[in-house]
């Protein structure tokens, strides 16, 4: 019987630290939710040291969140460890993951400790967690670039202490797969561990290899991948969770592991992570990019035309990404729009379906078709927002090549309308100029450090999603918004990134 490998899923956690991927706690419970049905094993929901938000927010995901472990980071230090189990406490299966460099690099520059020292912490660090739950992981982090031989005296320590699951990471993506393989079989050979320690690797994606590094490590004995979907991370990000997946799915001749991974998921789930952080999926993307079934070569199409198996390894209904071309219009009623709802995954709450659904009528009225992805931006929109401050009610703008770009703006702000006109160079210069004016405070503060237009579905019609990049103090953070006029896009966008300034004002993040 093939071995079951461990899906352990940090996108909450490692993922949200992509530049400009924070997530608000509804957010991260929805997400959370969705790898619920996804079927991961283990989600690291956050680091509750890191900021009052993120603890609220790993709390309220254990409480809510029941039918997998739920996982709380924290550095081997006593704060951390006790702030990490005051989050997770009320989860159905709570895990404490404890996490200290090893290599001497690190040793030497970041915590300027000794060896000996380093397993004196560890020691220390990993008994104290085990007086709250015996679910304990330990990371040996920059694992790669560690003496085999201390790295496997470190694993020890934190065993004898009380550790369950010892993670090799690649915290910066150096190590080849051979080699890392080999790093994890060696490491297990030196450390004496009965069958109830589970080795895990981490490995990131600097040289794009860390889903390679990740099946090398499985082949050498770990059995359990920490993984985030769309590979989102620091820096280049992590092991993409559904290119590991399909991976082994789709190579049991080579790899004859199993997980439980509900693959008909996986589709709606990274469309999810998208629409969320705002961090666009390439189309080349494995797996889940625009382009992974698609073929233009006359060639492929003759062969796919033949047999499907001749250039597709995959087929979409393997991750759940349905191709009908049946879309829902303007004469749809509400009924069939449900059941496009369930198809997709969202089951929604009477009061959101009735925003989602007030705005698919009016979208149906400018498009002749709408279509799965009109639907989750819609969705995007009214449901996974932030509060307003600022909320758009009405905008006008007359742009030409013998005109002066004008836009009149009416806000609510705070329950109170504010209307103002203002100019600019082009129509989106406008409208943000005319923003600034109502939103006085932010004038001369903030600054437009990027801005991006997206075609989210196909045709002429197309609607549009841009993001933004505003810069406050030194935070910067990101903004989104989705319609088929480009213009409105832009300015729902706007103060969507202004909403969450607000945002940030209120519920601060601590940086370590």
């Amino acid at each position: 019987m093939a071995d079951r490998i461990i899906i352990f899923d940090t996108t909450l956690r490692d993922g949200e630290q992509s530049p400009g991927a924070s997530m608000n706690k509804a957010e991260k419970l929805r997400l959370a939710r969705q790898l619920e049905k996804l079927k991961v094993d283990v989600i690291e929901a956050g680091f509750p040291i890191t900021s009052q938000g993120d603890f609220e927010a790993v709390s309220l995901i254990s409480k809510e969140v029941r039918g997998l472990t739920v996982a709380a980071l924290a550095r081997a230090e006593k704060v951390d460890i006790d702030r990490a189990w005051e989050a997770i406490k009320d989860a159905a299966n709570p895990r404490i993951h404890i996490v200290i460099a090893t290599s001497d690099l690190h040793l030497k520059y970041k915590l300027r400790k000794t060896r000996r020292e380093v397993l004196e912490v560890i020691q220390r660090a990993v008994s104290h967690a085990h007086r709250y739950t015996t679910n304990i992981e330990f990371s040996t982090e920059d694992g790669s670039r560690t003496d085999p031989d201390y790295l496997a005296r470190a694993a020890q320590t934190a065993i004898k202490a009380g550790a369950t699951t010892i993670n090799i990471p690649d915290t910066v993506g150096y190590a080849l797969p051979e080699e890392f393989g080999e790093l994890v079989r060696t490491v297990r050979e030196k450390v004496s561990a009965d069958d109830r320690v589970v080795w895990s690797v981490h490995c990131h994606n600097d040289l794009g290899l860390a889903v390679a590094n990740s099946l090398s490590a499985v082949h050498h004995g770990a059995r359990q991948v920490e993984v985030t979907v769309n590979g989102i991370g620091e820096r280049a990000g992590n092991t993409s969770l559904e290119e590991l997946v399909m991976a082994l799915h789709t190579r049991r001749d080579l790899m004859p592991y199993s997980t439980k991974i509900e693959k008909k998921q996986i589709y709606s789930t990274s469309r999810l992570v998208s629409r969320i952080t705002g961090l666009v999926i390439p189309a080349n993307k494995a797996v889940v990019g625009a382009n992974a079934f698609s073929h233009e070569s006359g060639i492929h199409q003759d062969g796919v035309l033949k047999k499907r198996a001749t250039y597709e390894i995959l087929t979409p209904r393997d991750i759940g990404l349905d191709k009908s071309i049946l879309v829902l219009g303007k004469h749809s009623g509400r009924h069939a729009f449900q059941e496009r709802l369930k198809e997709l995954g969202y089951v929604l709450s009477p009061e959101d379906m009735q925003k989602v659904f007030d705005r698919f009528k009016e979208l149906a009225d400018k498009k002749k078709e709408v279509v799965n992805e009109d639907i989750e931006a819609l969705i995007a929109d009214e449901i996974l927002m932030i509060p307003d401050t600022y909320k758009l009610i009405y905008l006008s703008v007359i742009s030409g090549n013998m005109a002066v770009p004008t836009a009149t703006v009416k806000i609510e702000v705070n329950g109170e309308i504010i209307q103002k006109a203002g100019f600019g160079v082009g129509p989106i210069d406008a409208t943000f100029n005319t923003i600034n004016k109502i939103i006085q405070t932010c004038t001369k503060a903030c600054k437009l450090v990027s801005f991006s237009v997206n075609a989210i579905t196909g045709g002429m019609d197309a609607q549009g999603q841009v993001n933004v990049r505003v810069e406050r103090d030194g935070k910067i953070v990101l903004g989104k918004g989705s319609d088929s006029d480009i213009i409105t896009a832009s300015a729902k966008a706007y103060l969507n990134a202004l909403n969450r300034l607000e945002y940030l004002k209120k519920n601060p993040i601590k940086k370590l």
